[in-house]
């Protein structure tokens, strides 16, 4: 099959919109980031949010060491952020490296020219298959600017 001729539920799923997100946790060699899609508020009192990381994923140990985490909301405007975070950096290089960047009131990193960032707390995890849904109190955030986040939609719902 090639990569126009997915199924049917693989081209439905990819009509599911997502935002596009910088999700940040600290872990015991510093702070790092990842380019996250799957981002939801899952509540509202307390507000609560899900982020679903990959079981291989440094990110997922440094949530629960810390248990915290952050995100940055993108929008057209701090659509370049992304590219540094599609990998994961070279042995050495600082994730973060000529970005401005604002710490959290419990000691997240946050991406200071995206359009919002929201701090949690973790509350629960829940494995749903290749990945792991992450559970956090919203507990601080900041709107940088006004404007619209960025929505993407995929090829399928089977794969990145």
């Amino acid at each position: 099959m090639t990569r126009t001729e997915h199924p049917p539920l693989a081209r439905a799923l990819g009509r599911v919109p997502s935002g596009l997100y910088i999700v940040t946790a600290v872990g015991e060699g510093g702070p790092m980031g990842f380019l996250g899609s799957f981002v939801q508020q899952v509540g509202f009192e307390p507000p609560t949010l899900v982020v679903a990381v990959g079981h291989d994923r440094a990110h997922l140990a440094a949530m629960r060491e810390t248990g915290a985490f952050a995100v940055s909301v993108l929008d057209p405007a701090s659509k370049g952020l992304m590219a540094q975070f599609y990998k994961p950096p070279s042995a050495g290089a600082d994730p973060f490296g000529g970005l401005e960047t604002v710490r959290t009131p419990a000691g997240q990193w946050a991406l200071a020219s995206a359009l919002a960032w929201i701090e949690c707390q973790v509350v629960a995890e829940q494995d749903v298959g290749d990945h792991v849904a992450v559970f956090g109190r919203a507990t601080a955030g900041a709107l940088i600017r006004e404007g619209d986040p960025l929505v993407h939609l995929r090829r399928n719902g089977f794969s990145y």
